[in-house]
């Protein structure tokens, strides 16, 4: 079958009617494709939602600017941080349960410190579906993480990978699009500055009043500039801290009042009030 094609040119040209009656998206554009077609392209202005699998991070206000509404299944995610192993675990302690309750296997690859096993059975996971494996060099993690995506066999993978190059997240990405786990890796925050294939990097750091505050750096869809503030209160401190200390931002603008009640023009302590002294 041969189609005419026919170029129409000029702002002031009349629309065809082809055009007038065409079906219009969301934002009243005219869909001159057919909607299959036209569903399945992504408009750089939009929030990806993409058909693959994702696990709910458990964080509402994360869930809705993540693509998809959670952890991407079949990617990389990039969690870059200033300390390992400082809230990894309470970052992604709702999806690690999800699945635990599934029955599947939570995989660590090269932690730099020991998983607490008591602190993970309090977040729901148990040694019963944790496998963790003991890599230090680079090289083994590396290769431990691409032999899991292609296994295909772990509910989640969590990799510590502090050195590693472009071209070897490349080829992780490449090997996780058949895998159907999310796969976290958990870089230093002065990769920022890197470019990554992973579809998905986010930067995490931790507040004063316990909350995690995330920063999406990278997604499929608009730039996202400001800092999600996500409620974490680690282990089981939650059942044990008073109201006032569970907001300790409070306490120290309490004690900062108390201290400095003027911060212009107040009198210095043991000098007595009226009385100047001479500038030098």
């Amino acid at each position: 079958m041969v189609a005419s094609l026919s170029w129409v040119g000029g702002d002031d040209a009349s629309p065809t009617p082809f055009a007038s009656h065409a079906p219009r998206d969301p934002k009243g554009r005219p869909l001159l494709l057919p909607p299959a077609v036209e569903s399945a392209i992504w408009r750089g202005d939009a929030l990806g939602s993409p058909v693959t699998r994702i696990v709910s991070s458990g964080f509402e206000a994360l869930d809705a600017e993540l693509p998809g509404g959670g952890w991407p299944c079949g990617s990389l995610t990039e969690v870059l941080q200033v300390q390992a192993t400082v809230l990894e675990w309470r970052l992604f302690a709702p999806a690690v349960r999800a699945l635990v309750l599934q029955g599947k296997q939570i995989v660590v690859v090269g932690p730099p410190k020991a998983p607490h096993i008591p602190g993970l059975v309090h977040l729901g996971l148990d040694e019963r579906h944790l496998v963790w494996i003991h890599a230090d060099k680079p090289v083994e993690r590396l290769w431990a993480i691409e032999q899991l995506l292609r296994a295909n066999a772990a509910g989640m993978v969590l990799g510590w990978v502090p050195q590693a190059r472009q071209e070897q997240i490349r080829r992780l990405q490449v090997g996780a699009q058949s895998c159907d786990a999310p796969i976290i890796l958990f870089r230093p925050a002065a990769a920022a500055h890197e470019a990554s294939a992973a579809p998905l990097r986010l930067q995490a750091r931790f507040g004063i009043d316990w909350e995690l505050r995330v920063q999406l750096l990278k997604r499929k869809g608009p730039a996202h500039d400001t800092e999600l503030r996500l409620p974490s209160i680690p282990g089981g401190l939650a059942d044990i801290l008073t109201p006032r200390l569970q907001h300790p931002s409070r306490l120290i603008a309490a004690r900062h009042s108390r201290e400095f009640p003027h911060a212009v023009g107040s009198i210095a302590p043991g000098q007595p009030a009226g009385r100047s002294e001479a500038a030098h």
